[in-house]
């Protein structure tokens, strides 16, 4: 055999999807093929369907190691080597041999099989490839320490997703088909969690179509290919730096969003001096976008922007641009040739190219300026077109030339001063009615190719001519000015509208308002203060000095940096000053009031232990009273056994007293934070012997599953055997007759859990956390149990050694109480789902 074997992967997003059952299916197919193979290690984790798949199959025996004087078995590599066969079958890529093993990692076994020619099939789960072990960790808070390297991963001939639906893997999992039964409600509600199984899923299948994509790049490069192949959408969004960038990417990932695994870029094309063109402030929030949509941002160089743009998509195998539409005036994209956005639809041939109308889709709201009516844009335009339109003009009338024409040349001439008016305003139409003037009298009236005003009407035409220029403009000017103070109009309708929407939002309005008015007034930050103390800002102060200071209410003041503000601006600013102390004061009310309620709710727990001291006081007391009384009234006519039964019911009375009073002052203690902790290493079997020794239990009423190994909780011993007592004491009161509790252990993350579990009628899920208030019984009316106090004293003692005690739904019905405690310093153990 000659070559390097070929390695095929069987990837799966959990365990249980069904990995080792595929690969056995396809070994077993195989060797019915007439292929020679072989098993070279398979781990049936005690499941009936795998270990009835590996019969048939040739199995080269397993190699022992002793470590620490436990034998460990791993795959004998040698052995497979000396075989030779056509086919191995490896089963879990990710495992970590034995020490003294030839090879750390079992992946490099395979790869030691590959390059002895050897095929290799073997199964991996999504969480041990290196690159994406963070993530998995992030989702289900489990880490990983068994990985292979994204390199070699990639490196082999076939990778195939063996894929289960969440809720079909949960199902498989309850049945008992993945782990014992004695692990399964751990598994259920942590690393099988729907939630993460579906994200688990999404992450295999992402990760696989990366692979894919990149095996189509190969080939594309490798054949020459530069046409766009659609077998996957991405959306590239071409930013300028300007404000509109975030619209534009919004709209980008929308686009992305709705094509299943559309993938998202973002460019920037900077000139090839490496300088950037737009605002770095705003390119920088925009790449910090990109990011929070799941997007990539790149940045390339070339003088021609569209040609880059193109350039870059077609690299990327982009089918979508996204690009904002052009600020220019038809005019001017007349007189300056067709902007980018026209050459890219040009030249994009078969990328389908959005052009996003930024300014109607909703982009930062600016106030028009106050000054200036017709842009330096339109002026320039104004006397471009006089200076070309004037000689244009007069070549079309000299070629026409006849002495009747005269009439026909002013009026043309008119025209011209007429529409430079329109465009740019006063100055450029008096220079068009100067310049038409002169070319007027040089080239059409006599004497010919001379200026001399020699009669009073030439000089009166002239005057004309400028009279009506200035005329023209003033209109043109006036009809700007009002255009742009509609406008502006419409902008302060639109912030004050928006000032009141965001008043009624509560806390935030504040940072709404100012961060509104900072776009709307163009500013560099504001600043939110009161009697020296910092409550919002928007912006940063530092890239630009203070220019102006702005009371609100009696106490605060808005900071303003940048620039100076128009008389008409500060007038809407006080408008702002206005909702903003109206924010505050809702803001300071909303303080006062949810101060308020602790001491309300204090009331009602007060309120509620009187009620229950006037009922389940009294029971004790009556009973305690009644048996002293009958013991002295009766005297010596009582006999031993009656005398020996009142002093049992008035022990029993006095001791179910001193509980309930030993309860109160612990709720007392814990609501003064007066309780002492004595946390040290614990194990939690320390705790759950006596807590059974004490309720009187037996192996007939109590299921142990203690899983945690040699891993110590972080705990006080004595309150957590106090916890368990009324955790156990609930659920054997709760579980049907003959059914015992359930108390299992596990480790999760860096987590050590205790779960009591029950088969009762279990709680509603609106009423799960009304479970833990004091002086509640919910629907349990056994009033011989104490005030209602042992959950909220339960949870308030796992809460006191930093730990969290919370209620589940038991599958098949009951009610499941996990107490969570951190695990003991250097003693963290592997969690289970791992």
């Amino acid at each position: 055999m000659t070559g390097r074997g070929r390695l095929r992967v069987l990837l799966g997003a959990a365990p249980g999807v069904g990995k080792t059952v595929t690969m056995l299916e396809e070994g077993r197919r195989l060797r019915e093929d007439g292929r020679d193979v072989v098993l070279g290690f398979v781990e049936t984790h005690g499941r009936a369907a795998t270990a009835a798949m590996v019969a048939g199959l040739p199995l080269v025996p397993r190699t022992r190691i002793m470590h620490r004087g436990v034998a460990l078995e791993e795959m004998d590599l040698d052995a497979v080597l000396a075989r030779r066969p056509e086919l191995a079958l490896v089963d879990e890529l990710a495992h970590t041999n034995a020490p003294s093993s030839r090879h750390p990692k079992r992946w490099q076994d395979v790869q030691e099989l590959l390059d002895a020619g050897i095929d290799v099939i073997s199964t991996l789960n999504i969480q041990h490839i290196e690159s994406l072990h963070d993530a998995v960790e992030q989702i289900t808070g489990v880490p990983q320490h068994e990985t292979v390297p994204d390199s070699f991963l990639r490196g082999a001939d076939q990778i195939e997703v063996v894929d289960l639906a969440p809720q079909a893997l949960r199902d498989r999992l309850r049945g008992g088909l993945v782990y014992p039964p004695e692990r399964i409600d751990a598994a259920l509600s942590h690393y099988f969690r729907l939630g993460n199984l579906t994200a688990l899923r999404e992450l295999a299948l992402i990760w696989l179509a990366d692979e894919v994509d990149q095996a189509l790049q190969g080939y594309r490069d490798e054949h020459g290919i530069e046409g766009t192949w659609e077998a996957r959408e991405r959306i590239v969004v071409a930013l300028t730096g300007g404000p509109e960038g975030e619209t534009l990417l919004r709209r980008g990932a929308r686009i992305a969003a709705r094509s299943a695994g559309g993938e998202l870029l973002a460019v920037h094309v900077t000139g090839q001096d490496g300088l950037r063109s737009g605002d770095p402030a705003d390119l920088a929030q925009q790449r910090a976008l990109v990011e929070e949509l799941n997007g990539t941002y790149h940045q390339v160089m070339g003088e021609d922007v569209p040609a880059a743009l193109v350039e870059f998509a077609r690299s990327v195998n982009a089918t979508q641009l996204v690009l904002g539409a052009s600020r220019r005036g038809r005019l001017a994209a007349a007189l300056t040739g067709p902007g980018i956005g026209a050459t890219v639809v040009r030249e994009s041939a078969d990328i389908d190219v959005h052009m996003v109308n930024h300014a109607a889709a909703g982009g930062r709201t600016t106030l028009p300026p106050l000054t200036g009516a017709l842009t330096p844009q339109r002026r320039i335009a104004g006397f471009a077109i006089a200076l070309l339109g004037g000689p244009a003009m007069t070549v079309l009338l000299a070629m026409a030339r006849s002495p009747a024409a005269i009439t026909t040349d002013v009026l043309s001439y008119q025209l011209l001063v007429v529409v430079v008016a329109l465009v740019g305003g006063v100055w450029p139409a008096l220079f068009a009615a100067v310049l038409s003037g002169v070319t007027l009298d040089f080239f059409f009236l006599e004497p010919l190719y001379t200026v001399h005003i020699h009669e009073p009407h030439h000089l009166i035409s002239l005057i004309l001519y400028a009279v009506i220029a200035v005329l023209v403009s003033l209109v043109v000017d006036r009809a700007a000015r009002l255009a742009r103070a509609a406008r502006r109009a419409a902008a302060e309708s639109e912030l004050i509208q928006t000032i009141a929407g965001s008043v009624l939002r509560g806390d935030s309005a504040v940072q709404a308002l100012i961060g509104r008015a900072r776009e709307t007034f163009q500013l560099s930050a504001i600043v939110l203060r009161r009697e020296g103390e910092e409550l919002a800002r928007d912006g940063d102060p530092s890239l630009a000095g203070p220019s102006a200071a702005v009371p609100v209410g009696e106490h605060a003041a808005m900071e303003l940096y940048g620039r100076d503000l128009a008389a008409a601006e500060q007038r809407l600013l006080a408008v702002v000053a206005a909702q903003l102390a109206v924010a505050l004061e809702h803001r300071d009310l909303t303080r006062t009031a949810r101060q308020i309620e602790p001491i309300a709710a204090s009331d009602r727990v007060r309120g509620a232990l009187l009620s229950a001291l006037s009922h389940d006081l009294r029971r004790p007391l009556a009973a305690a009273a009644a048996a002293v009384g009958g013991l002295r009234e009766a005297g010596p006519a009582l006999g031993p056994d009656d005398e020996r039964e009142l002093l049992e019911t008035a022990e029993e009375s006095l001791a179910a007293l001193g509980a309930l009073v030993t309860d109160l002052l612990d709720v007392s203690r814990l609501q003064a934070g007066a309780l002492r902790i004595g946390v040290s290493p614990t194990d939690p079997a320390e705790a759950i012997s006596p807590a059974l020794e004490e309720l009187h239990l037996g192996p007939d009423e109590v299921g142990l599953g203690l899983e945690h190994g040699e891993a110590l909780a972080s705990a006080d011993p004595v309150l957590l055997q106090r916890v368990l007592v009324n955790l156990l004491a609930n659920a054997h009161r709760h579980s049907p007759a003959g059914v015992p509790v359930h108390i299992g252990t596990s480790t999760f993350g860096d987590r050590l859990e205790i779960r009591v579990i029950d088969r009762g009628p279990g709680v509603a899920e609106d009423e799960l956390e009304d479970i833990f208030l004091p002086f509640q019984r919910l629907g349990d009316t056994d009033n011989t149990t104490g005030l209602g106090l042992g959950l909220a004293l339960s949870r308030g003692f796992v809460e006191a050694m930093h730990g969290e005690l919370r209620p589940e739904d038991t599958p098949g019905g009951g009610l499941t109480m996990v107490i969570s405690l951190p695990l003991a310093p250097d003693r963290t153990e592997r969690p289970c789902g791992s």
